[in-house]
């Protein structure tokens, strides 16, 4: 899928990408549901994914309000650079892990519903200008929604796809 150009193509990817995360989720066994993935990711189950996505929509949220009223907001987060990202990823992976696979679907959902009213509240011009906002610098509004919907849903969807495949994978040599 091509990136989004339009405001429109920005909100049906993200809903696209949103159903095929959640349409896969309802396919997986209690089992895979469940199970840890393997060693070397970060996000360790599937909750912890989905709070993954909970909180990056939650630092976008707060990066839109700070900077739609003329501030600049630390970003990625205070105390954190792009270059940190990796701290600030164990630092939300610290946070939420222990969050229930029912409560981390309710959290994703509801902040997936606000990306998608933000991103309705502006026109395919404010989204899509690059440097119409201080707060965006030399990018566009529209990167920063992408980042945090289309791409981060598909970097989900790929990710535990992959883990639940090892797992069964693993499981049926195990059989």
């Amino acid at each position: 899928m091509a990136k989004p150009k339009t405001k429109e193509e920005i909100l049906e990817q993200s809903a696209a990408n949103f159903e095929k995360l959640m349409d896969l989720l309802e396919s997986l066994s209690k089992s895979q549901l469940d199970r840890a993935f393997s060693k070397g990711t970060l996000n360790r189950n599937i909750p912890d994914v989905l709070m993954h996505l909970h909180a990056w929509h939650k630092l976008f949220f707060a990066w839109h309000q700070v900077g739609m009223k003329g501030g600049i907001p630390s970003m990625p987060a205070e105390g954190y650079s792009w270059q940190t990202l990796p701290k600030l990823n164990l630092e939300i992976w610290k946070e939420n892990k222990g969050t229930d696979l029912k409560e981390a679907k309710k959290h994703f959902k509801r902040t997936h519903k606000k990306m998608l009213k933000i991103t309705q509240s502006h026109t395919g011009e404010e989204l899509f200008a690059k440097k119409l906002y201080p707060w965006t610098g030399s990018t566009s509004l529209a990167a920063y929604l992408i980042s945090n919907s289309v791409s981060h849903y598909n970097w989900a969807y790929k990710l535990i796809k992959r883990c639940t495949k090892e797992f069964s994978v693993l499981n049926h040599k195990n059989k």
